[in-house]
């Protein structure tokens, strides 16, 4: 299916004209009354400056929480939720954490979404006891951590699934993965990427981008060099795009196969890269696609219509930010109202969590008492048309051993 930013658009202002017929919100309890008790303390850290935007999640949790206040709350009482700047600044996330855990007393981390801040925050969520249910995690330590765990995928899985696609779909045998030079994110997601061609016979190379200087027509040049067959694209949509433009000053686009990890997933890129590329671009979506529209995706976009603002973008990342709230709430109205002060029962009762389902997501959502967390491991593939994406593959889960020790949880939990 097709899928345009018009289609969308359009889709947004059916959905908001209809919502009063189609559909109620789904807000937690669902009273329809505000809650007036004691507030529950709740942070979220994202970065918002140069090279990027991602406060898009948390902006989701915040309408998410301000539906389920105006809906009875958790068992009667509100939350109160405090969203930080990191500045993509390690010392500004050292102390948002700090302000969030030690001053604020929150009781959990929602919806966070920061290269940064995952970085240099991970090991004092483990000193204080307290889980960060993320929703943009991007580089390692945010997954090999037991107290961060986040409803998007990151760029490993994502990047897997794209090459796993290239190698079944286009004929992929020798890989460029040309990716940020971060070595917990671009060079962690392409070295898997690169064993996963190689235990199929095939071959990779990763080309490196720095983030801070970046020169993009090298990066091709030295793509090109390597006598790869397919392109793959990991890195911000703010960085692969020029790096498509470069390429296509070259006129390489028929020279080789193109697959891109989900930030190319945006209704802003077809028009970004221009109808050169339409119907060359494979993209993985690591959430369901804005195509869909089951319950839950309608709930997030009428959430978001009621109790955001209009600037709020509804993509991935606000998917994600939804997800992890209402993921929180229903395990905290399994609680019982004095405990929600109480960080360790609220970490234990997060740890509980076992096969929540979604219709924005392909597989169940756990969490448990594990050191690693990477419960989103299968999604989709689109293609980028002229003005938007159309789907090319339903959902899949994607083919590596790096998944085993996920797979190994989710068989003892009774998931498989």
């Amino acid at each position: 299916m097709k899928f345009s930013a018009r289609l969308y658009a359009l889709a947004l202002l059916f959905g908001t004209l209809c919502a009063g017929n189609a559909m109620a919100l789904d807000c937690g309890m669902n009273t329809g009354q505000p809650a007036m008790g004691k507030p529950i303390m709740i942070g979220g850290i994202f970065g918002d400056a140069p090279p990027g935007n991602w406060s898009a999640s948390t902006q989701a949790a915040a309408a998410y929480f301000a539906c389920v206040n105006a809906n009875g709350g958790i068992n009667g009482r509100p939350v109160k939720y405090i969203a930080e700047n990191d500045q993509w600044n390690p010392e500004a996330a050292v102390q948002a954490a700090a302000k969030l855990v030690n001053d604020d007393k929150v009781v959990a981390m929602v919806a966070s979404g920061s290269f940064i801040e995952m970085a240099v925050n991970g090991k004092a969520y483990q000193q204080a006891g307290i889980m960060s249910m993320a929703s943009a995690c991007a580089i390692s330590e945010c997954f090999d951590n037991p107290n961060i765990v986040s409803t998007n995928q990151g760029p490993l899985p994502s990047i897997l699934g794209a090459v796993m696609y290239a190698r079944e779909e286009l004929g992929a045998k020798n890989i460029a993965c040309i990716a940020t030079a971060i070595p917990n994110s671009g060079n962690w997601s392409c070295d898997e990427a690169i064993r996963y061609i190689e235990s199929y016979g095939g071959k990779g190379t990763m080309i490196p981008v720095s983030p801070i200087s970046p020169d993009f027509s090298s990066a091709v040049l030295e793509a090109m060099a390597t006598g790869a067959d397919t392109m793959v694209l990991n890195m911000p949509g703010s960085l692969a795009v020029p790096v498509l433009a470069a390429a296509k000053d070259q006129d390489i686009r028929d020279q080789y196969k193109w697959v891109s990890s989900t930030p190319l997933y945006d209704l802003s890129i077809p028009a970004a890269i221009g109808e050169y590329w339409a119907g060359h671009i494979f993209v993985n979506a690591e959430l369901t696609p804005l195509s869909e529209n089951g319950p839950d995706a309608q709930n997030w976009i009428a959430v978001l219509d009621k109790f955001g603002r209009p600037e709020d973008k509804r993509d991935t990342f606000s998917q994600a930010g939804y997800l992890s709230a209402r993921f929180f709430v229903k395990a905290a109205l399994e609680m019982k109202p004095q405990d929600l002060d109480d960080r360790a029962k609220v970490t234990s009762a997060i740890k509980a969590i076992k096969g929540y389902r979604s219709d924005l997501m392909c597989g169940p959502y756990y969490v448990g008492d594990a050191n690693f967390h990477m419960p989103n491991h299968a999604g989709y593939m689109v293609k980028i048309v002229k003005d938007g994406f159309e789907v090319v593959r339903g959902c899949y889960e994607y083919d590596s051993k790096y998944f085993d020790p996920m797979r190994k949880i989710e068989t003892e939990m009774g998931l498989r």
